[in-house]
């Protein structure tokens, strides 16, 4: 398994495929592989390397390690320092598999059976290729799980007794995104943010939690839609938020699928509804030419079938196997890369969130976290996420314009929709789960137990329609708690000086810590707001 002059193992560099080292360093692992066979892969968003120093460094994308954790320049020493020190990158580990050759595996296996590491690349080949060595089962070795849990955040797994090694890939090798044990995922998982959820309704009104959901739902469903830039009539708003309503409740198939992209989309007449039969791409076209300019290639339209089937595969695994908001993340993220339908991937997406939520039980039964909105409220931050895996894809896919001003794809791009790293998208949801949970529900709570008293102490000393008193307080709002002339000699003309200067000091007295935002009413009464569209 030396390394022979067609697979020759870097020396130093100061530079590696345009990434340039934080000092002088030998690449050593996936970086070292990549080089040595020639794999056009998306590069790991952490490369490895030996430094000179006895100290780690770690910089700009790059993990400098000591001399003594050098590996033998060989096949057998770089790939057991990835999966040592690296994790897995399955992307990485296919390309390689099928450059290196059953040969050099099975001559690894033979030459470490009972080799924790050996046994581990030995299911990852056939996992990933299909291709069963000519190697008898192994018969001894403590099992050893596939992913290291240490690293990357993986599912309990079962036993597979041929190589002595537990499966707890979270996926098939149909789609399986992998995440990165990180201390920002820690604190996350750590807060028990569904707990702290359940607490916070725990003492809220029957009625007000109802409320509170309805809102919640509508401002979730717009959101979804102003982060594509549209503003669809109330109707379809609604109909989409009765949808996020019910997430988590059908099995995820592709009907299902096409069921919530009727939905989003509406008026179907001019869209292909289903599974795209072209390309597909996000961004641009030049003005002139009209030719693409793409930030974003989608999955090839013959890759759909089995990229949608693993995704699906992978939502129907057990609850319990992975954290929720990192399955969502995989989830959602991995479906809108794949971008699998000619248009509403972008709704159809964060609607994924909801679903892989709501199955995983981490939010309230009823309550949706309106993770859109906290996604319009970070909208670069979503962005970065996306283009997290959008940079590093786009160069490694081949493509041509065609006559309809499309793109076709022309090389073999599929694995890179199936396995991708999620981390970033993983820690980027938990922002925004958190903010819905510690911010958006308690305010909304508030705000209603708020207004509730508000409305009561005003109809304590004066009789006033319902309505009324919510156009009363959408004066008061818009006007810093005072009633404008304009109001006082038109809507709300019958109103006396007493009254009104009585009105305004319980609206400063009830809402002194409470600011609410002028776009909500329709939270107030369960109805449709006056001005609501």
């Amino acid at each position: 398994m030396e390394a022979t002059a067609q697979h020759h193992f870097s020396g130093p560099v100061t530079v590696f495929q345009e990434r340039r080292l934080p000092e002088k360093a030998t690449p050593a692992g996936y970086s070292a592989l990549i080089d040595a066979y020639g794999l056009a892969v998306p590069l790991p968003r952490t490369l490895c390397a030996i430094g000179a120093r006895h100290r780690i460094l770690e910089k700009n994308g790059w993990r400098l390690m000591t001399p003594r954790h050098a590996p033998r320049s060989t096949l057998e020493g770089h790939l057991t320092f990835a999966l040592k020190y690296e994790g897995l990158d399955l992307a990485v580990l296919k390309r390689l598999f099928l450059a290196a050759g059953p040969g050099a595996i099975a001559a690894f296996m033979r030459a470490k059976p009972t080799g924790t590491y050996a046994r581990r690349i030995w299911f990852l080949y056939e996992w990933l290729t299909g291709v069963r060595l000519d190697l008898p089962d192994a018969t001894t070795g403590r099992y050893v799980p596939v992913v290291d849990p240490a690293l990357q955040w993986a599912a309990k797994g079962k036993n597979a007794s041929r190589y002595r090694v537990r499966n707890n890939l979270p996926g098939s090798p149909a789609f399986c995104p992998l995440v990165f044990r990180t201390e920002a995922l820690d604190r996350f998982i750590g807060l028990n943010l569904p707990k702290e959820a359940q607490e916070i309704i725990a003492d809220v009104p029957r009625d007000v939690l109802a409320r509170t959901a309805a809102f919640l739902l509508l401002k979730d469903s717009r959101s979804s839609y102003a982060i594509e830039g549209e503003r669809p009539p109330q109707d379809r708003i609604q109909r989409w938020g009765h949808a996020i309503g019910e997430a988590g409740t059908q099995p995820l198939d592709r009907e299902e699928l096409l069921r919530l992209q009727r939905i989003v989309i509406g008026d179907t007449r001019f869209v292909n509804l289903g599974l795209r039969e072209d390309g597909g791409f996000v961004g641009e076209r030049d003005r002139h030419t009209r030719m693409p300019l793409p930030d974003h290639i989608s999955a090839r339209p013959e890759d759909l079938p089995s990229l949608i089937d693993g995704l699906v595969a992978f939502d129907r695994r057990p609850a319990q196997a992975l954290d929720g908001v990192i399955a969502a993340a995989i989830l959602a993220f991995g479906f809108v890369y794949i971008h699998p339908f000619e248009d509403g991937n972008g709704r159809i997406h964060r609607y994924l969130i909801h679903h892989a939520l709501a199955a995983r039980g981490f939010n309230p039964q009823g309550l949706v976290f309106p993770v859109s909105a906290a996604i319009l409220e970070q909208i670069d931050d979503y962005r970065e996420a996306l283009e997290s895996y959008s940079r590093r894809l786009l160069p490694l896919i081949k493509w041509e314009p065609t006559p309809q001003y499309n793109v076709r794809i022309v090389n073999d791009t599929a694995d890179f929709y199936r396995f991708f790293d999620a981390t970033p998208h993983a820690e980027f949801l938990y922002r925004c789960v958190q903010r819905t949970i510690e911010h958006d529900l308690p305010a909304e709570t508030t705000f209603l137990r708020c207004y509730d008293s508000f409305r009561q102490q005003v109809e304590a000393f004066i009789e006033m329609p319902e309505h009324t008193i919510d156009l009363l307080f959408r004066f008061l709002h818009q006007n810093g708690g005072r009633l404008s002339q304009r109001a006082r000699t038109r809507e709300l003309k019958d109103l006396t000086d007493v009254e009104v200067e009585r009105i305004e000091g319980l609206y400063h007295e009830t809402f002194a810590s409470t600011e609410p935002d002028s776009t909500d009413f329709p939270r107030l009464t369960g109805r449709p707001a006056l001005n609501d569209s």
